[in-house]
Formats: structure tokens, C-alpha cells, sequence
């Protein structure tokens, strides 16, 4: 009886379903999921740095489509053999529900796209990158799990006791002999997962970081950048599929290493303040460093406050006008009241100078 280990990871053995003629992938449900997750995420962080509602929905809109692009152009020029030659159907390579999507060539598409935002939306770039860091990690990690479900970019085999076992995969299904399916020999590194848990480590240290120490001018993203290269370095030596090498390593271990350094230069010569948005205009903002916008609320504030405080003594003032008005008419009032009245002197009928008792 062959060994058993209880404590391996299983993989599905069904990535796609059919509603009907349409068919829903699991890789691509993960995706969506990803993005979902992304937006939400810079959305709430946007929001807390003045941006109007929604704003990120303005940007998705170029840099998603941008950013999906250029996750399979890079995939299709890093690894053209999963793609064209002998064995693969013509239009295989833009079948991206089978895989194939390198996050470098989305971070450059979907950067490409978000300049192109962001210019018309006046935020920007570097700003939006700062707030987009730590939800572009969540995404990826969510993203992952669409290769468990396809069986694929596992490593190499282990016996760990959360190694993963993985099926023959055709066509989102997997390979059935005997009414079982068919599985590889022993149990793999669960790359997939590590890259998972790696990514959201990324965005807690991210988010961590840019809440202490207020990166501005992208340099948040930078930090992103370079924690998850490290990670990826080290995961991409575990995997066994097809890759191009160079030097002894795989491409994308040379990519991670060349964009770690780009990275880190960035960070340590680029500095600045964070910026957050302000009205400038009917349904218009500008981009000011904080310290300059929250100075400019307390003095709004302290003008407001002024103007109430000036409208309060106005009114009080205007009361007690009011209020003495009053009082001294009715002191008018009073002393006229309290006067005794003259007794009446009957009118002379006598010639001029005459007392008026011989005038009788």
C-alpha cells in the first residue's frame, strides 16, 4: 500500500464551470477578486488623503486593461515556449484563462495606464502609487490562488509535511483514468501559497511603514517594490516550470534583482512630503504637501470660528441696543405717569391786568 501523507495540501481538480456556453474560471474569478480587493483598498486611502469618492474607479479603468496587457506580453516574451511551437494551438497565446499573466509586465502596463489617468484626473502619479501599494500586494496574494486552482507553478518536490499534490490539468479539468484522477508522483513545494502569505506580509510591512513614517513621492511604492522582490527571489529558485535562464538563474530571479536596485535608489534619493488633495475649483483638485493642507484647515477653521464669534457679539450687541431702548422709554413713560397734574386756572374775562375776582 502506498505511503499516505495526511498533512499534504490538495489541489482542485476542476478549474473551470459552465453557466451554460459561458465558462467561469476559477484563475479568472481570482483576478477579479485581486482587483476588487485593490481598489477597495487605495479607494478607502485616497479617500484619506482628500480625494473625491470613487476616484480609484477613475484609474482602474485605464490601468486595469493596461495592466493585463502587459502581464501577458511579459509572460509571452519570458517564456515563449509555453506558448508558440510544437504542441500549442495557434491562438494559445492570448488564451490568458490558462495562466501566463508576470506581474512586471503589470506593474508596467497598469503604470502606463495610471500615468495616463492620473494626468487627466490631476493626481498625481507617484501620489496614487502611494496610496495603490499595499492593495496591489492583497491583490496578488488573492491573485495566487488562481494557480492552485490551475495546478501549476508549484516546486519542487518535498516532503514536508504541507507539500502539495498536483494533478494533470487539461483545460481547467483534470486528466481522468479508471474514473480517478490522475495525479504527478509525490507531493511539491506549494509555491503558491508562499508567495500568498509573502504578498500579505508585503502589505501589512507597507502599510505599517507608510503610517509611521509618511512616505510621499512614491516612495511607499518603492517599499512594496523591493519587499516583494525579496520574496519573490527566493520562491521563483523553488519552481521547476519552463523558464528561460541566464547566468544559472531564471529570468525573473534577474528581473527581481534589477528592479529591487531601481527600487531601492529610488527610495534613497527621492524624498518629499506626502501630498493630499484640496478643492481648486468646481470638481478640480491640487496636490499640497499635508502639513501645508492641515495648516490651511486650522486657519479656515480659525477664520470661521472668528466670524461666528464676530456674528455672536453683533447679536448681543444688537440685544442689549434693543433691550435699553426699552428700558428707557418706559422710564419716559414712568416719569411722565408719575407728574400730579396742574389745576385748571379759568381764562380771564376781564380787561388785561385785572384780578380775576373784580372782573366779576
Amino acid at each position: 500500500m502506498p505511503d499516505v501523507n495526511l498533512a499534504a495540501i490538495p489541489s482542485p481538480t476542476t478549474a473551470a464551470w459552465n453557466l451554460g456556453p459561458i465558462p467561469i474560471r476559477a484563475y479568472a474569478l481570482c483576478i477579479v477578486l485581486g482587483i476588487v480587493a485593490a481598489c477597495y483598498i487605495a479607494e478607502r486611502r485616497l479617500r484619506a488623503r482628500g480625494a473625491p469618492p470613487y476616484l480609484v474607479l477613475d484609474v482602474a479603468i485605464w490601468a486595469v486593461p493596461a495592466g493585463i496587457l502587459g502581464a501577458r506580453i511579459y509572460s509571452l516574451i519570458t517564456s515563449p515556449g509555453q506558448y508558440f511551437g510544437a504542441g500549442h494551438s495557434p491562438w494559445e497565446w492570448a488564451q490568458i484563462w490558462h495562466g501566463g499573466l508576470g506581474i512586471w509586465g503589470a506593474v508596467a502596463g497598469g503604470g502606463l495606464g495610471a500615468w495616463i489617468a492620473c494626468r487627466q484626473v490631476g493626481v498625481p502619479l507617484s501620489m496614487f502609487a502611494d496610496t495603490l501599494a499595499p492593495g496591489l500586494a492583497v491583490a496578488q496574494a488573492i491573485g495566487r490562488w488562481g494557480n492552485w486552482f490551475n495546478n501549476e507553478l508549484f516546486g519542487r518536490p518535498t516532503s514536508l509535511p504541507w507539500g502539495l499534490k498536483v494533478y494533470e490539468m487539461v483545460d481547467g479539468k483534470a486528466v481522468i483514468l479508471d474514473g480517478q484522477p490522475i495525479a504527478r508522483p509525490g507531493l511539491y513545494h506549494p509555491t503558491f501559497l508562499y508567495e500568498s502569505l509573502w504578498c500579505l506580509g508585503v502589505a501589512v510591512l507597507v502599510w505599517y511603514l507608510d503610517r509611521r513614517y509618511q512616505f510621499g513621492r512614491g516612495r511607499a511604492f518603492a517599499v512594496y517594490v523591493m519587499a516583494y522582490t525579496v520574496g519573490r527571489f527566493w520562491i521563483e529558485a523553488l519552481r521547476i516550470d519552463e523558464a528561460n535562464h541566464f547566468l544559472g538563474l531564471r529570468l525573473n530571479d534577474w528581473t527581481s534583482i534589477l528592479v529591487f536596485a531601481g527600487a531601492l535608489v529610488y527610495f534613497l534619493r527621492v524624498k518629499g512630503p506626502r501630498l493630499v488633495l484640496v478643492p481648486d475649483g468646481e470638481n478640480t483638485f491640487r496636490a499640497v504637501p499635508a502639513d501645508e493642507a492641515a495648516e490651511a484647515d486650522e486657519a479656515a477653521e480659525a477664520h470661521e470660528a472668528a466670524e461666528a464669534d464676530g456674528t455672536a457679539e453683533t447679536a448681543v450687541a444688537s440685544e442689549n441696543d434693543a433691550e435699553l431702548s426699552t428700558s428707557e422709554g418706559s422710564e419716559v413713560d414712568d416719569v411722565e405717569a408719575d407728574q400730579p397734574e396742574s389745576p385748571e386756572v379759568p381764562a380771564s374775562t376781564g380787561p388785561p391786568g385785572e384780578p380775576a375776582e373784580k372782573q366779576q
